[in-house]
């Protein structure tokens, strides 16, 4: 069956409008809902189901409904002035792109929807509607459904069931009875949804219901009975005023409905242009179109190493190398030396499972190459063997490397080809961060911020469900030789914007430690670590049983089942049903968060109950089903977590696929989840992380005597803080409240935080502060000092010289506030991210061809593999390159454990 799509216009300009950020043209016009409106005729034009699609809008004139019911509708608000400006543009981009726009004066978008679709469905078309009104509900049935374009949801009859209880085909009489206050549709006051629920299961329709009106005291209250006796009136006027109108367009003419074979939005071509909507003119083009008419200065290869201008504008001209011979040709001109920009395609992301499709490359910024390798669809042109690209492959790694995400690309051609690149690689990817720590690093963002330029889409070339090996060899041409040249013109652009504002010492630590670092991460990704699938099975099992068992108690507690992982659905639960007080408002309601029910956990049972769901959810959810899942993936039962060299801004490694940084481990699930990280047979993991590397930075930083001395003493530092503020006789009672002191400062902790953190009135967490500054006069001036130089400069830096910006000039006091406190925090896990990053460089250049192998970082701490009989001695020596990688003013200490698994580590 053909499918109809129809769009409930303005309903859904409305909801695109306030889904998206509040986008502006480069001359502050709104843009939002037209980037809202294109992105949707996107995905529909793409979508190959959608033979036909049509328009809904309201009608002018006098509403029909008003006639019935004066206040229908009156407590609409108007629109945002940014709405409507937008609106008649959108409606106009509607007329010239050729497709059909319905309206009847009188009448409203739903009812055009409801007879588009009972005309549609006599013909035989399935219809889809894009909305998010409810009202239309009452339209699905077999050959009907809803689609929600924000929340890329389709609603079918048992989504309309699952949601309000009732089938679609009662719904109407479901909204007679809970009324509509958004359309001012009555209802009958005091009924609500369950109740609504419970009398339409009974007696099927309002007219059923009070046909059998001494049916009602067995079904509900007193009360409730007599309420809807009272409210029959409005109960039937509301179901006139919601149920849609279905006879006003007896005939469709669907040749005037069919999407066009082109992008419908080629005909709005120079609007889009008019409004700066760049990524959507990405999509639009095909690459051929949008790089025929680009100007470019005319280079060829081998004039220039270095590019000249490269503030001027961006131009390539892309090249498509399918013979061994001609690759040959054009690598011999690369003078040997030159650094070239290179990028591969693959069939995934997934490193394990990703095959080679091409690769890109280029030696002047301009002329860039395209060597398809692995393209398969019908009728593929000439491409390279195997054998043929490593050849090709190992010619070009004799050659200085710049890349964006280098580690992928690397990754890829060893795990394939088993080729390293011993050369030095640069990584604009990198560079992009250490020039802004906060700001998105993609090529694509890059490109825009430094060269005004819109990179071809990776939409716009790979159909969706398919992969880049289907893709046509000539699209990939333009699409990855874009890449190449793209990538090697960044990073000499941004080496001269380092240049420009004299940051060597920032390009100094790329190419000593970030660059090199790379390597590290992708020799410990490749190498992966073995999981106990059979103890993560048996553990999803228990945390299911758990997380069943107190569902049931929370709904015992609660008195009601609902949603627990809905917050507004919880928040209704608590502070309506159970009136507990509420804590601040969010986006949505009342917050549910950790933080606000901390602080009511004394009042009522549930609370502790719902927090206890929570993390065992996130324990099974986060950590056990993602980590059984890749282990189950391959035959050696391991993972291979990916290390994001850029995905913090202090400076700290994060992972993804899985995430293996944050595992909590407060609760005896999650240090068993660490039990499931074992050794291979015949092997040990050994752990070493850094003791206090935060405090001995601090002691570092702010040379304050007694710091360094207790340091230097190897005394307990916090013991030593306690006896200090509390004396002898009441450090070992105290010394939890010294500990938390000491590390709060470096996290920005002020006596707020500190009172939450203890528990303790705010007036006690101040005398402990001011006293601890009194104690220590030089952390308060050091603390003080990098604050005056953040407000001055505008940013952070590690010991290493890693940067991390703040925009002071246009912040509230409140983000001030935030800010100094980040950026002090920023200072020392940056730093303590610098010197376990400088250990792993030195660790990986002594031991990258021994049998020790380096398999994770998490924050301060390493963990190894190595043969049992060498463990120790290797764990000594590696303890020994940690504690002597970086002279401070006190010295570095290290932790060593071995077990064979990672629980035994500590």
């Amino acid at each position: 069956m053909n499918t109809l799509t129809v769009v409930d216009t303005f309903g859904f300009f409305f909801r695109s409008f306030y889904a998206l950020p509040p986008l502006k043209n480069q001359d502050g016009f709104p843009t939002g809902l037209l980037v809202g409106f294109c992105n949707l005729l996107q995905s529909l034009y793409k979508d190959p189901s959608c033979t036909y699609v049509m328009f809904a809008l309201e009608g002018g004139g006098m509403n029909k409904r008003k006639i019935l019911y004066d206040a229908y509708k009156q407590n609409r608000q108007s629109p945002p002035q940014e709405l409507l400006i937008q609106l008649p543009i959108a409606i106009e981009w509607i007329e010239k792109m050729g497709f059909l726009n319905l309206s009847i004066e009188g009448y409203e978008a739903d009812d055009i929807i409801a007879s588009i679709n009972k005309t549609a469905n006599a013909q035989n078309i399935a219809v889809r509607i894009i909305s998010h009104d409810k009202d239309l509900y009452q339209l699905i049935d077999d050959n009907t459904y809803i689609f929600d374009p924000i929340g890329k949801k389709e609603i079918h009859y048992e989504q309309c069931l699952q949601k309000y209880g009732v089938e679609p085909k009662s719904f109407i009489d479901y909204q007679s009875l809970v009324g509509d206050s958004s359309d001012n549709v009555m209802g009958i006051k005091g009924i609500g949804a369950k109740t609504a629920q419970k009398l339409i299961q009974h007696f099927g329709s309002i007219e059923s219901m009070y046909a059998r009106e001494d049916e009602l005291e067995s079904l509900c209250t007193a009360r409730i009975a007599n309420l809807i006796r009272e409210g029959k009136e409005n109960a039937f006027l509301s179901k006139k005023l919601v149920r849609l109108y279905d006879d006003l367009i007896p005939r469709i003419d669907l040749n005037k409905c069919l999407m066009p074979p082109q992008n419908p939005m080629l005909k709005i071509l120079d609007e889009l242009k008019k409004y700066d909507l760049k990524n959507i003119i990405s999509k639009v083009q095909s690459p051929y179109d949008r790089y025929q008419s680009r100007k470019s200065a005319r280079k060829s290869i081998g004039e220039a190493q270095e590019p000249s201008n490269t503030s001027e504008g961006f131009g390539f001209k892309a090249h498509l190398v399918s013979n061994a011979q001609s690759l040959n040709e054009i690598l011999t001109t690369i003078p040997q030396g030159s650094k070239i920009g290179f990028d591969c395609e693959s069939d995934s992301l997934n490193i394990q499972e990703a095959n080679l499709v091409g690769f890109s490359f280029t030696s002047d910024g301009y002329n860039a190459y395209y060597v398809p390798v692995g393209h398969n669809y019908l009728g593929v042109e000439n491409q390279l063997s195997h054998d043929e690209a490593r050849l090709a492959l190992q010619r070009i790694f004799t050659h200085p490397l710049i890349g964006h995400n280098l580690k992928f690309d690397l990754s890829l051609i060893y795990r394939i080809f088993g080729l390293r690149c011993e050369q030095p690689i640069y990584d604009s990817m990198i560079l992009s961060w250490l020039y802004d720590s906060i700001s998105p690093v993609g090529l694509d963002k890059q490109m825009l911020v430094w060269f005004k330029h819109t990179m071809i889409s990776f939409d716009a070339i790979v159909p969706k469900d398919q992969n880049f090996s289907q893709v046509s060899i000539a699209d990939a041409t333009q699409y990855a030789s874009e890449d190449a040249a793209a990538t090697f013109m960044l990073y000499h652009r941004l080496v001269q914007e380092f240049e420009k504002r004299e940051w060597n010492g920032i390009l100094e630590l790329a190419e000593n430690l970030e660059y090199p670092f790379v390597k590290v991460l992708m020799d410990m990704e490749l190498t992966g670590i073995r999981i106990d699938t059979e103890l993560l099975e048996s553990l999803k099992i228990k945390a299911s049983d758990i997380l069943s068992n107190l569902v049931n108690e929370i709904f015992t507690l609660s008195g009601e089942n609902f949603n627990l992982n809905s917050p507004q659905q919880l928040a209704n639960v608590l502070f309506k049903k159970l009136g507990l007080k509420p804590g601040r408002s969010v986006k949505g309601g009342l917050s549910t968060d950790e933080k606000t029910l901390l602080a009511i956990i004394d009042e009522h049972p549930v609370i502790p109950s719902i927090l206890e769901y929570r993390e065992m959810n996130k324990l099974k959810n986060t950590y056990i089903e993602p980590i059984l899942r890749f282990a189950q993936s391959n035959d050696e039962h391991k993972v291979y977590t990916s290390f994001l060299q850029t995905g913090t801004a202090t400076g700290r490694l994060s992972s993804k696929s899985p995430n293996l940084q944050n595992i909590p481990v407060r609760r005896e699930e999650g240090r068993k989840i660490r039990q499931a990280f074992i050794s291979r047979e015949n092997h040990r993991l050994i752990s070493i992380d850094y003791s206090q590397i935060e405090l001995r930075l601090l002691a570092h930083f702010c040379k304050d005597h007694s710091l360094i001395e207790s340091f230097m003493q190897d005394k307990d530092i916090h013991f030593e803080t306690a006896a200090r503020l509390f004396g002898e006789e009441n450090a070992t009672q105290k010394r939890n409240i010294a500990k938390s002191i000491n590390f709060g400062l470096i996290y920005g902790m002020g006596s707020k935080k500190l009172s939450e953190t203890l528990h303790i009135p705010l007036k006690e967490a101040k005398n402990y502060i001011e006293s601890y500054f009194e104690l220590f006069p030089t952390i308060k001036d050091y603390l003080n000092a990098q604050k005056e130089f953040l407000l001055e400069n505008g940013y952070s830096q590690t010991l290493l010289g890693h940067r991390r910006y703040f925009d002071f000039k246009t912040a509230t006091d409140f983000m001030k506030a935030n800010f100094l406190r980040e950026g002090i925090n920023s200072i020392f896990q940056g730093s303590a991210a610098d010197l376990i990053k400088l250990s792993m460089c030195e660790i990986h250049k002594k031991y990258a061809q021994s049998d020790l192998k380096m398999l994770l970082q998490v924050h301060d701490e390493l963990i190894f593999e190595s043969p049992s009989e060498k463990a120790e001695h290797y764990a000594q020596e590696v303890a020994q390159i940690m504690n002597h990688i970086y002279k401070l003013e006190v010295p570095l200490k290290c932790g060593i454990s071995i077990g064979q698994n990672w629980a035994e580590l500590k």
